[in-house]
């Protein structure tokens, strides 16, 4: 690189190098702490004073009755959380692209896109209120209807599919948006053609519009697969009680219990480190489908 373009370039090496060194404190420097995963760590001791044990940690993680029962649970939630997160928003983006008053529509898009800004530390305490057994609006409704009234997030059966219900609703405001910017790259042409040809608006959506959209179905569907192992530790966290784990618990708050409420620090590192390598091979199977299918590259 010639100097004169090392100095044209200048700021915009600068303005890159605070997140750069964000980037290698925050994320690659923690990746030190790997190493707790085959000690048995003592804090008191330190990173280069426990007693390294090898893969014990693997080993007793594997051997806990519990640990099938979290991936499970694990896999059951963001499979179905990738699933109706997909189908949610291609169904509202195809509802909406139908409407032709453009103020009606703008609105709908802007109420259904704002709990997307909205921590789940807000939505769980509106989601305590709204399905509470006592004075919750959905348990008013139930017993209206002359139903007995559910515990919705008391009861191991039912929670896994709040958690869902929760989450499509939170996000598909989001993806609603990709899914209509989506649409608008569908030449109009082809809808005057169909028309001539006869067909109605049933046969334009089936053999036209999401024809046009399957890049972008595609290409979603094959970057969340990364996401199998991501059930949301956030909303689970702030939605989850010990009654619940049998269905419940997932990768992410079995580490933050195991190792922040019962001080097992290298048997959590252990159980992360497997997570983090799962994850790390499903995002590279992901990004490989999306090029091949898609035509997605991130570079």
């Amino acid at each position: 690189m010639s100097s004169k373009r090392w100095k044209l370039e200048l700021p915009l090496h600068a303005m890159i190098l605070p997140g750069l060194i964000f980037v290698l404190l925050f994320h690659y420097g923690p990746m030190a702490g790997i190493a707790i995963a085959f000690q048995k760590f003592i804090p008191a001791k330190g990173l280069f004073g426990s007693e390294w044990i090898g893969l014990e940690n693997f080993k007793y993680v594997y051997g806990l009755p519990d640990t099938m029962t979290v991936i499970r649970n694990t896999l059951f939630i963001s499979v179905m959380k990738i699933a109706a997160g997909l189908i949610a928003p291609i169904a509202t983006a195809l509802l909406l692209n139908e409407i032709r008053k453009q103020l009606f529509k703008r609105s709908v898009q802007t109420v259904i896109y704002m709990p997307h800004f909205l921590s789940w530390v807000i939505l769980a305490g509106i989601l305590l209120d709204v399905l509470s057994p006592t004075v919750g609006m959905v348990n008013a409704f139930i017993s209206w209807l002359g139903l007995p009234k559910i515990f919705f997030l008391g009861n191991a059966q039912w929670f896994p599919y709040v958690l869902v219900a929760a989450d499509v609703w939170k996000e598909f405001g989001f993806g609603t948006i990709v899914y209509l910017a989506a649409l608008t790259g569908i030449n109009p042409a082809l809808y005057e053609a169909a028309v001539i040809d006869g067909a109605g608006r049933w046969k334009q959506t089936l053999h036209i519009t999401l024809p046009g959209m399957t890049p972008i179905i595609v290409l979603m569907l094959t970057l969340s697969l990364g996401n199998v192992l991501n059930a949301g530790f956030d909303q689970v966290f702030n939605l989850y009680s010990p009654a619940v784990y049998s269905t419940g618990d997932i990768l992410d708050t079995y580490v933050y219990r195991i190792g922040l409420g019962n001080g097992q620090y290298g048997v959590a590192t252990a159980v992360g480190l497997f997570k983090s390598v799962i994850s790390f091979v499903l995002i590279s199977v992901s990004y490989g489908l999306a090029y091949r299918f898609a035509n997605y590259r991130i570079f």
